[in-house]
């Protein structure tokens, strides 16, 4: 499988942002990529404006959607990003959307809400009640995360238990003392302890730090990208997945059952 990493600063106009998205599609293509990972809250950012993503969200058939799904006809890329989408209650969901071929393949609910280091994400936002669906992507069964929900390692190895060879992550990582240092040792430990592959796109920008990664299942930085708009490719090799689980067996040897998601 072929990885595209697409990071980019989130203009806080949603056309700017799907012609963003629509390019780095189409780049991804033209590179082979069997998948773009774009990062999370890609609708609008305005960092003075701490209501933005209720006053910009939009439905899952709204007109940026619309505008993706358009691009992403006749194409076997898959292509994943997060944005938020009215709950009908005046709040909003952190959605992350898997698209490919004209259709939506799958949608998982932010279940982590950002409310740490003064920021309270679940101010408008509604938390997601159901652990996120596996997705098959060139063979690959891949596990959906969204940024936050990095920090919590039972989220990683559940997914790793249901099957996944692969997480996904869109992330919008806010800079601060130490932040930077968090984003490496969390991405890498969810990679290492479960013995797969973590890709991990971040927003660059003047709030975010960029920093897109993809972590190998012996928690080898295999890409890296620095903190300005661009698109990195890696490799995954499901090879890499089988030697690391044979020489490493941690999913085997365990002693504790499975998390279950608290009701």
């Amino acid at each position: 499988m072929k990885a595209a990493l697409g990071q980019f600063a989130v203009s806080r106009e949603w056309q700017e942002n799907l012609s963003t998205s629509i390019r780095l599609m189409g780049e991804a293509k033209a590179a082979g990529a069997d998948l773009l990972l774009l990062p999370e809250g890609i609708l609008a950012r305005d960092i003075t404006d701490p209501d933005i993503v209720l006053k910009t969200a939009q439905p899952l058939d709204g007109p940026f959607m619309q505008g993706v799904l358009a691009a992403s006809k006749g194409s076997a890329l898959t292509t994943l990003f997060c944005i938020h989408v009215p709950n009908g209650k005046g709040r909003v969901f952190n959605i992350h959307v898997a698209v490919r071929d004209g259709a939506i393949a799958a949608a998982y609910r932010k279940l982590h809400l950002y409310d740490a280091f003064s920021a309270l994400e679940s101010t408008n936002v509604e938390p997601g009640t159901e652990v996120p669906p596996l997705l098959e992507i060139a063979g690959l069964k891949c596990g959906l995360m969204t940024c936050y929900d990095v920090r919590f390692p039972e989220l990683a190895r559940r997914l790793a238990l249901d099957g996944a060879d692969v997480l996904l992550l869109p992330a919008a990582w806010v800079r601060g003392l130490g932040k930077e240092a968090h984003w490496d040792v969390l991405v890498t430990a969810r990679a290492l302890e479960n013995t797969c592959y973590v890709v991990a796109t971040g927003e660059c920008g003047p709030r975010n730090i960029g920093a897109s990664m993809v972590i190998d299942p012996l928690g080898v930085a295999i890409a890296r990208a620095g903190e300005a708009p661009t698109l990195i490719y890696a490799d995954i090799d499901p090879a890499r997945i089988a030697a690391a689980r044979a020489a490493l067996p941690v999913l085997a040897n365990r002693r504790f059952a499975g998390p279950e998601l608290a009701a």
